[in-house]
């Protein structure tokens, strides 16, 4: 192309930071930025703007942030944009009216190799089925989420003591370079638009919720410890002990067996250990938060308190 495009960019969280940056940084034409409305947060719940928004302002970009997608007269703002090409970093679903407004088209960054793992948490599903392998794509949006043609896939190794929390660090970066290299290849009129393979093997990345997140102690060890990791830090897998509420985020297989027990059943030496008994063997609680408390590991939380 003889100019470069004019990019809208839409995202919300610090995943999305990194994107931005790096097309910023490439010297991309960025011409506005959407994101979410600010939302109460912290103690005093004041109006706190997303991540996104903070670094659009330290770049002097222009910001909307809608209500509603559908809102005439954010459709009418987002069109005086001119965009020829609209980018989408975790965001929100779009309604077609926004991402077939630019010339070019719109396109997503997703964390996975899809088309496993669509859906809205890609990188927690992939730990917690214990896959060793994920990554990032690139693909045009169309009107079923997800299920676009793709562009680029860059692929990244989930290593054994990865959690949620380094696999998402990871894929920010290597998803702000892919991001970029989208962009380079559309600017360049050289890019593919493949098909996602079609199988029956499709693996799902729901939303998390408060059930979904709760440990099932019926379970082998390895079960649990991957699904632990796969929602450490956030928003963390979660148990009860003695009718008390813990988060927990990371769990260990026990050196120790300290006696025949029930599944779900808990022991403490009241020092150091907090064992609770999955259905081949103990996992130690090594890191967890009870309610109303900062994390801790279970030592400093037993100095504290009795279970």
């Amino acid at each position: 192309m003889d100019k470069p495009l004019r990019i809208v960019f839409m995202g919300t969280p610090d995943f999305a930071v990194a994107s931005l940056q790096r097309l910023l940084g490439g010297g991309c034409h960025v011409v506005a930025v959407v994101t979410a409305p600010d939302r109460p947060s912290g103690r005093g719940l004041q109006l706190t703007p997303s991540a996104v928004k903070k670094a659009a302002e330290a770049a002097n970009l222009p910001v909307l942030q809608p209500e509603k997608l559908r809102d005439p007269a954010f459709l009418e703002q987002l069109a005086s944009y001119q965009a020829d090409l609209q980018i989408v970093v975790a965001f929100r679903m779009l309604p077609e009216v926004v991402w077939s407004m630019p010339t070019v088209g719109t396109f997503n960054l997703h964390g996975s190799l899809l088309p496993q793992y669509r859906g809205a948490a890609p990188i927690n599903w992939a730990i917690i089925n214990g896959e060793t392998q994920t990554g990032v794509t690139t693909f045009f949006i169309e009107k079923e989420i997800d299920t676009g043609q793709m562009i680029f896939q860059d692929n990244e190794p989930i290593y054994p003591d990865d959690t949620a929390g380094t696999v998402h660090d990871r894929l920010m970066e290597r998803g702000a370079d892919l991001v970029l290299r989208t962009v380079r290849a559309i600017e360049a009129g050289d890019y593919p638009r493949t098909p996602q393979p079609t199988t029956d093997e499709l693996k799902a990345a729901p939303k998390l919720s408060r059930e979904t997140t709760k440990i099932d102690w019926n379970q082998p060890t390895i079960i649990i410890r991957n699904f632990v990791r796969g929602l450490s830090p956030y928003p963390a897998a979660w148990t009860t002990i003695n009718g008390k509420f813990f988060k927990v985020y990371a769990v260990s297989l026990a050196n120790e067996s300290p006696f025949t027990a029930e599944v779900g059943e808990a022991y403490t030496d009241n020092k150091k250990t907090i064992l609770i008994r999955a259905t081949d063997g103990w996992l130690s609680l090594d890191s967890l938060q009870a309610e109303g408390k900062r994390r801790m590991t279970a030592e400093e939380f037993l100095r504290g308190n009795r279970l």
